[in-house]
């Protein structure tokens, strides 16, 4: 069974819908590494291609906006004594990547670069062999390249703004219930936001300015049961306040009266999956994933609303090395792009791909 379990949540922490789910989260945040049964490390590496276009007011194609991408990401954990362990983690919990190209009268020439890297620490306290708490901090570094183009941005067309790297704190919390023999967990974790006070370059302003970012408060769930001896089925639901997200550089904010980017409601995203062992060395896992769409324009710098995902993967057991790969594909919400409060563009009818890969080693 602990191969199965391998299966089912390595899959779905691999899986890249998060990618592309509301605002721009990219890893979910999982935390399922602590969970791992004495010393490991693993290696993830994740490729997301999404294929997102529309067509302006103007009735011009915008071409492939969404740039291809990679998630590298790596963990190391071990235990301390029977009850005490901890694990260390490395993603890229937050980014964008898009850029319009020149096709498009009213949005040609916007774009977007923006990574954010973290690196988290946590602990493991188990109270009995069914209730644990965890806990830990978090570092995590911010930089940002924006353009500001095309005639929906009027006379701020061309305006751009840079950050310099900067390195924020928060922590993480949460508790577990376990019970082993039916491979039965649930795991509620909270990731606090995190704050940036940082230095950016505005071509609209003579000098530095300074501006704050402030990654969302985040809730996940995610509970696993086997249902037979060779079946696993799991499931995830992860809030993010994305309400609470919003970036105003000083220069622009003075002279638009508005933000760079911010979001109305806050999104919630759910999986649900089933594993199953195959082998002694060969097991597999399919998931599905829903995002939930909002009402409002979607940001120039995110043209897509919601997402509908399915993906597969299989896990290779060999001696202390286990190998798992994953394929997802996810049709992408349609979108009414933002042109100061009204439509600019709209996009229909996207879609993504993501490939992943997972080498893990036990010790």
């Amino acid at each position: 069974m602990m191969r199965l379990l391998a299966s089912g949540t390595a899959l779905s922490a691999l899986m890249t819908t998060a990618a592309w789910a509301g605002g721009i989260d990219w890893s979910g945040q999982p935390s399922g590494l602590l969970f791992e049964e004495g010393r490991s490390v693993e290696l993830s590496f994740r490729m997301a291609s999404p294929s997102v276009s529309g067509t302006d007011i103007a009735g011009q194609a915008t071409g492939d906006v969404a740039e291809t991408f990679f998630l590298p990401s790596a963990g190391y954990k071990a235990d301390l004594s029977p009850a005490l362990s901890y694990a260390i983690m490395f993603d890229r919990p937050f980014g964008a990547s898009v850029d319009y190209g020149n096709s498009s009268p009213v949005f040609g020439g916007t774009s977007v670069d923006a990574t954010f890297t973290a690196l988290t620490g946590l602990v493991r306290y188990k109270f009995t062999e069914g209730i644990s708490v965890f806990g830990g901090l978090r570092a995590q570094t911010v930089s940002a390249d924006i353009t500001l183009n095309g005639a929906a941005f009027g006379p701020l067309a061309g305006y751009t703004v840079t950050t310099d790297n900067d390195t924020g704190i928060g922590y993480v919390g949460g508790m577990a219930y376990e019970i082993p023999r039916i491979a039965l967990r649930a795991a509620l974790t909270y990731n606090s936001e995190i704050r940036h006070d940082v230095t950016t370059q505005e071509n609209i302003a003579p000098g530095d300015t300074r501006t704050r970012i402030t990654t969302p408060q985040s809730i996940n769930l995610d509970v696993q049961t086997g249902i037979s001896r060779d079946t696993l089925v799991f499931g995830s639901v992860r809030w993010v306040d994305w309400s609470s997200f919003d970036v105003a550089p000083p220069a622009l904010l003075a002279a638009s009266g508005s933000s760079l980017v911010s979001y109305e409601d806050d999104t919630v995203t759910y999986t649900l999956g089933v594993g199953r062992q195959l082998s002694k060395a060969w097991s597999g896992a399919v998931q599905v994933s829903y995002d939930n769409e909002d009402q409002t324009l979607a940001s120039p710098l995110g043209p897509t609303n919601g997402l509908v995902s399915l993906g597969a993967g299989a896990t290779y057991q060999m001696d202390r090395v286990q190998i798992t790969g994953g394929l997802e594909y996810a049709w992408l919400g349609d979108a009414d792009v933002d042109a100061g409060g009204a439509t600019g563009a709209t996009f229909t009818d996207n879609t993504a791909v993501g490939v992943s890969l997972q080498i893990g080693y036990a010790f």
